[in-house]
Order: C-alpha cells, then sequence, then structure tokens
C-alpha cells in the first residue's frame, strides 16, 4: 500500500533531507508533494536519485486525500497549519517545537517510546522532539532502564545547521571575512561564530537558563520518565552539522564502564566507538550524514555514587530531524496505526 505525503518546509534544510531520507529508506509513498511558501512556488527539489518535484504553495493547498504530512517550516506556520492538515484527515509529524509540550500530543523516538504513538488521533498531530534532546534520550534510554538515572548534567556543543540555511552561511562569511581581514557581520548569531563559542542558544528564560536549555530538560521528562532530572548548558559551536554532547549521569543501581557499554551495545539506533586511543571516539564531522547515535569516552564518575560519564554525537539534520520524523510515520505503519 503507498500513501500520499506531504513535506511542508521542503526548501529548507530539514525539509530537504526529509525528502533525501524517504528515498534513502524506500518509504512507501505513492504520491510525494513538496510544499513552501509563496516565494518558492516552482522551485524544484530533488527526491532520490532521478526524480524532482516542484514545490507547492502551502498557503492555498488543500489536503484532503493527505495521509501523512513531514511537517518543519517553523513554528508559528506549523502552529496554523498542522492542526488544518489534522483536521483534513492526516497525521501530522511536526518538527518544530510549537506542540511538543501539548500533553495531548505524542512526543516521540521511536528507539524509545514507540508506544507513545498510540494517542497520536487526539489532535492528530505527533511531534518531533529537539534534535539535542533525540540524540541524548537515545543514548539514555537502555541506561534508565537497566540502572534507573535519577539524575543528568549535560553540556552541548551544537553544530550552526540547528539554526537554519542563515546560520550556516554566516558561520561560512566570518570565516572568510577573517581569512581576507574584512569586518566580521553578525545578523544570525549574538556574537562571532567563526573561531567562537556562544553559550546561548535561543532566548533567555526568567531563570536564567535559554529555551533550548528548558527544552532538554521538559522533553526528556515527557519523552522517558519524568521523575529525571536534568541540567543543561547548550553551546554553539563553529561546526556546520553534527551535534555533541557530553554527558554525565546518576544512577540509582551500581553502573560501571562495562556495564554502560554493553547496555549501548544492545540500544537501537546506538552505535558505540569507544577505544581508549588515539581517533578512538567520533567526532560531529565523522558522524555528518549517518543515521546513528555515536557513543565514545565512557567512564565512570567517582566523584558520585553509581555515575558515569560519556560523549555523544549525531547528525542533527538526520537523526535530530529528518530520520526522526521519517521514522516516526515508518513506525505508525508498523503497528497499524494509520
Amino acid at each position: 500500500m503507498g500513501y500520499k505525503v506531504a513535506v511542508v518546509g521542503a526548501t529548507g534544510n530539514v525539509g530537504r533531507e526529509i525528502l533525501k531520507t524517504m528515498a534513502e529508506r524506500g518509504f512507501p509513498a505513492k504520491e510525494v508533494v513538496a510544499l513552501a511558501s509563496s516565494r518558492s512556488v516552482g522551485v524544484e527539489i530533488s527526491y532520490g536519485e532521478d526524480k524532482t518535484l516542484k514545490c507547492q504553495d502551502l498557503a492555498t493547498f488543500d489536503f484532503t486525500g493527505t495521509d501523512i504530512v513531514l511537517s518543519s517550516p517553523g513554528g508559528k506556520i506549523s502552529a496554523e497549519f498542522s492542526p488544518k492538515a489534522a483536521a483534513a484527515g492526516a497525521v501530522v509529524i511536526d518538527n518544530t517545537s510549537h506542540f511538543r509540550m501539548d500533553p495531548e500530543v505524542p512526543l516521540v523516538v521511536p528507539e524509545v517510546n514507540p508506544e507513545a504513538l498510540e494517542g497520536w488521533r487526539k489532535k492528530g498531530i505527533i511531534a518531533n522532539p529537539n534534535c539535542s534532546t533525540i540524540q541524548m534520550v537515545a543514548a539514555l534510554k537502555p541506561l534508565h532502564e537497566k540502572f534507573g538515572i535519577k539524575r543528568v548534567v549535560v553540556s552541548t556543543y551544537q553544530s550552526v545547521s540547528g539554526g537554519g540555511k542563515e546560520a550556516m552561511d554566516e558561520l561560512f562569511t566570518q570565516t572568510r571575512a577573517i581569512y581576507v581581514n574584512d569586518p566580521i557581520v553578525k545578523e544570525k548569531f549574538t556574537k562571532q561564530i567563526a573561531f567562537n563559542v556562544i553559550p546561548h542558544i535561543d532566548v533567555f528564560m526568567d531563570d536564567g537558563s535559554t529555551k533550548e536549555e528548558w527544552k532538554m530538560v521538559v522533553e526528556t521528562k515527557k519523552i522517558l520518565d519524568p521523575k529525571i532530572k536534568v541540567s543543561a548548558t547548550c553551546v554553539r559551536v563553529p561546526v556546520f552539522v553534527g551535534h555533541a554532547e557530553s554527558i554525565n549521569i546518576e544512577c540509582e543501581k551500581e553502573i560501571t564502564t562495562e556495564s554502560a557499554r554493553e547496555a549501548f551495545k544492545e540500544a537501537d539506533g546506538v552505535t558505540v566507538v569507544d577505544f581508549r586511543q588515539d581517533e578512538g571516539y567520533v567526532t560531529p564531522e565523522e558522524c555528518a550524514g549517518e543515521d546513528a547515535v555515536y557513543v565514545s569516552r565512557i567512564r565512570e564518575d567517582i566523584s558520585v555514587e553509581n555515575g558515569l560519564n560519556f560523549w555523544c554525537v549525531s547528525d542533527n539534520l538526520r537523526k535530530g530531524a529528518a530520520l526522526n520524523t521519517v521514522q516516526i510515520a515508518e513506525e505508525l505503519i508498523k503497528r497499524d496505526l494509520l
């Protein structure tokens, strides 16, 4: 059986990656529609090796007869059009932050909490978590099941692609400007991003945290366990694609390097590359274009009882967005929930 699929925000980084991922995985689509704003109407988008799709206008598109909507157009646009698509009978898998904390909208990482998909019909919408949350909970899931995680302290090293094409362009432009001694122009970021790191992603909140940090806290609780305490510091780094995270956990049960490594190896979607030698770990540059969540630098934290440190990297445009979105759709089909 084939499905009619609409990709909203098809001209963006994530939208293009969704189409690429669908084609690579042989998603059972009988028809694929690329949707974007009116200024992108007629723009051709690649779908697979030998197909192109012409963008249609999201504002005038009739979702009647559409089975699945894979949406990543930005929060305000999604707030308007995702409910319209759901009302027309489609299941909407939404990549924006707008619906994530709605108690009637499942927030899903298929390797972590696929059972949450059972509740998608309440609003017809399923939320894709934040990119930094996805890779973290994928790694935490096998540890929580075996050792019971009480507390997580995470520092992120997030690539500029998380801020969209304009953010990637700014890193490139600033880097070039430094080499040719041109003025540094800041538009997307609050400070220079080239050859720098910025401890500021999204807006500041009243308690001093940023919204990106808040997302990691509340999304982890919703997806994994509301009892887990989470402290996050989110940092933008001058990398084009691939997020990295330094993660420290405290567990209820005894945990060792060896037992943690075995738990990681048994987990779906997680790949362990952990050798205590030069190059015995994975970096963002190496994970770009890959589907897995990579875990390295596994070691016990001797400063607390039942503590562990590890390093986690993943392609934020794939597993952190497009791949997870497509996997949710695949899981709906597998569970016969459409």
